[in-house]
C-alpha cells in the first residue's frame, strides 16, 4: 500500500478533506452543499444513502480482518445476561444464576480454541464474539488468556452495547445494521457454538440453522451449550413430528454441556 501511494500523482481522498481547512471563510465555503459528500457527515446518514452505509458496514470489517490476516473464525453467539460465576447469586432469576455455569464453559472453550489459533499466528480459528457482556465477555476473555486476538462485533442498542474490555482493540467493531453483523459473524465461520441466551441469541441460531439447512451456507460444525436449556426452550422432535422439518435436519447441530465436549464435536466433525 505504501509503495502503490508513493507513485500517487493525484492527492487522495484524505487529503482534500485536510485542505478543508485551508479554504477562505465565506459564506459559501461554510454552507454544508460546499462539503465533500464524502466528508459530510450530515449527507452521509440521509436515508438515500442506506445502500451506501450497508456497503461500508460490510467493507470496513472486512479489510481491516483481510488486512490482518483472519482467514477462519470461531463463532460464540450467547445471551448478554449470562453472569460470571462470582456474580451468579445477584441475577434476578434463580434460572439464570444456575446458567453462570456457561460462562466458565464458554471461556474455557475459547481458551483452548485460541491456543490453537496462536499455532496459526492468529489467522485461522480466531474467536468472534458480540462483543459485549456476559458470554460475549467470557469468550473474548479466555482468547485474551491464551494470548491470542479475538473479534468483538458489537451493535448500536439502547442497552448492553459497549464493548468488553477483553476484545482485541483493532478487531473490535460496531455495527449499525444487524444483517450486516451477521454476514460478518458467518463469513469466515469455521464452527458455529450457541451458549443459552434471548432473543438475539434465538434469532442468530435459527438464521445461521435456515442458511445450512437449505445449502446457502456449507455444513459445519453447529453445537448447542446446554442441553437442558435447548431442549426446554424448543421442541425439536415435535417440528420433525409435525414435518415443519425433516427428520435429517437434527442431524445439524450438536447438544453439548462442557468445553471438552465441543471441541471432540468439532475434531470429529465430517462434513458428509
Amino acid at each position: 500500500m505504501k509503495d502503490r501511494d508513493s507513485h500517487r500523482i493525484f492527492p487522495d481522498a484524505k487529503q482534500d478533506i485536510d485542505l478543508w481547512d485551508d479554504v477562505p471563510d465565506t459564506a459559501q465555503t461554510r454552507h454544508p452543499a460546499y462539503r465533500l459528500a464524502f466528508g459530510d457527515p450530515d449527507f452521509l446518514v440521509r436515508d438515500e444513502l442506506r445502500p451506501v452505509r450497508l456497503q461500508l458496514e460490510l467493507l470496513k470489517p472486512e479489510l481491516l480482518m483481510a488486512e490482518r490476516g483472519i482467514q477462519s473464525t470461531i463463532v460464540m453467539f450467547g445471551g448478554a445476561r449470562i453472569p460470571r460465576p462470582e456474580d451468579a447469586a445477584q441475577a434476578r432469576t434463580k434460572t439464570l444464576a444456575g446458567l453462570s455455569r456457561f460462562y466458565e464453559e464458554a471461556r474455557k472453550f475459547a481458551y483452548e480454541m485460541t491456543l490453537r489459533s496462536v499455532q496459526a499466528y492468529g489467522r485461522e480459528d480466531v474467536i468472534v464474539t458480540g462483543g459485549g457482556p456476559g458470554v460475549m465477555e467470557a469468550g473474548n476473555l479466555g482468547a485474551s488468556e491464551a494470548g491470542g486476538v479475538s473479534i468483538g462485533l458489537n451493535i448500536v442498542l439502547p442497552h448492553e452495547q459497549a464493548p468488553n474490555e477483553y476484545v482485541t482493540p483493532d478487531l473490535c467493531f460496531n455495527f449499525h445494521y444487524f444483517a450486516i453483523r451477521k454476514m460478518h459473524f458467518l463469513m469466515r465461520a469455521k464452527a458455529i457454538t450457541v451458549f443459552p441466551g434471548g432473543f438475539g441469541t434465538l434469532d442468530e441460531t435459527f438464521e445461521a440453522l435456515t442458511l445450512i439447512q437449505t445449502k446457502r451456507m456449507a455444513k459445519l460444525p453447529f453445537i448447542l451449550f446446554g442441553r437442558e436449556f435447548w431442549a426446554n426452550v424448543v421442541n425439536w422432535d415435535m417440528l420433525a413430528d409435525a414435518g415443519t422439518i425433516s427428520a435429517d435436519d437434527l442431524n445439524l447441530f450438536h447438544m453439548v454441556d462442557t468445553a471438552e465436549e465441543a471441541i471432540a464435536v468439532i475434531d470429529g466433525f465430517d462434513a458428509d
